[in-house]
């Protein structure tokens, strides 16, 4: 039984199935989202980095939030692209669990990033004359390198636990790798590691879920009190930012659904969009919501573009 379970070292891609009847129409698709995702994700990099007025802790977790959005996006289509062109939608073990490391850090990451910057509205609006000093340039060092590297050195301790594994069956019921779908090809009982996932997950997410609270209960409590001027200002500024954790969390929603509680009444399709929203929108609508919403960051994706039409005149 032991040889056995050490030869399965290749699985295959179930959710594919939905696909294959009209795989090219499909491949458009992620092809056209992949490049939307990587050029404005890009654009608002680029702007951010070149304008030194926008040099400051929103934008540089703005900034953050795009390169994160690269890596998940990049860590997922362009794999889907190439499984749509083969008729086997097959996978390594190694490819696998290195997909499994990127699109669970890429998650980790997303919320750590949209935690801090929740706290960084939190003291622009309730402590605006110490703003320099509570988000000083060595505190934002901190919390981009702890948003990180704390993200990538957690989860490869965890994913090694999955590692020591050994599996008899092949069929992922996904598009891509999710580390609980490949548990549940193990061989063996996987009890202790879906209690230490959980637990995972719950480290992971509940203090940043906390911070997040915490940071609106303050800044609505400062607002309640605040003339209409200021609570004007008090959205505008936090909208974009509600906006992001909201369609972070509808991402959390469904590969919950997807993972945990295996809705087999659900349509197949259905599914399958499900488990992909999470590593798909937040970085397509992201980019789209800051600027659209951030007046400062539209304001100079115009004068880009003017720029741009005067030079090919001249």
């Amino acid at each position: 039984m032991q040889n056995e379970t050490l030869s399965v070292t290749t699985f295959i891609l179930d959710g594919f199935l939905v696909m294959d009847k009209q795989k090219h129409l499909f491949f458009i698709i992620f092809l056209l989202l992949y490049a939307a995702i990587f050029i404005l994700n890009s654009l608002l990099i680029a702007i951010i980095y070149f304008e030194r007025t926008l040099h400051n802790p929103m934008y540089i977790f703005i900034c953050n939030l795009s390169c994160n959005g690269i890596f998940g996006s990049t860590s997922l289509i362009p794999h889907l692209l190439y499984n749509l062109t083969t008729d086997g939608h097959q996978i390594s073990l190694t490819c696998c669990l290195i997909q499994i490391f990127c699109l669970h850090t890429y998650n980790i990451i997303e919320l750590f990033i949209l935690a801090f910057m929740s706290y960084d509205r939190y003291v622009a609006i309730c402590y605006p004359l110490h703003y320099h000093v509570m988000m000083s340039t060595k505190k934002l060092q901190i919390f981009i390198f702890f948003a990180w590297a704390y993200p990538f050195a957690t989860f490869l301790a965890y994913e090694s636990l999955t590692i020591r594994l050994t599996f008899c069956r092949e069929i992922i019921d996904k598009t891509h790798c999710v580390n609980f779908e490949l548990i549940r090809q193990s061989c063996t009982d996987i009890t202790i590691h879906s209690i230490i996932g959980l637990v995972t997950m719950a480290i992971f997410m509940i203090p940043q879920v906390l911070m997040i609270l915490f940071s609106y209960v303050q800044i609505l409590r400062v607002c309640i009190y605040s003339s209409k001027e200021s609570q004007t200002k008090a959205i505008q500024t936090c909208t974009p930012h509600l906006l992001a954790i909201l369609n972070y969390f509808v991402g959390i929603f469904f590969e919950i659904i997807q993972s945990r509680l295996n809705p087999r009444y659900l349509p197949y399709d259905f599914r399958t969009f499900m488990s992909l929203y999470f590593m798909i929108f937040p970085p397509l609508l992201n980019p789209i919501i800051y600027g659209i919403s951030g007046q400062v960051i539209k304001k100079h994706i115009k004068k880009l573009f003017c720029v741009k039409n005067m030079a090919l005149r001249n």
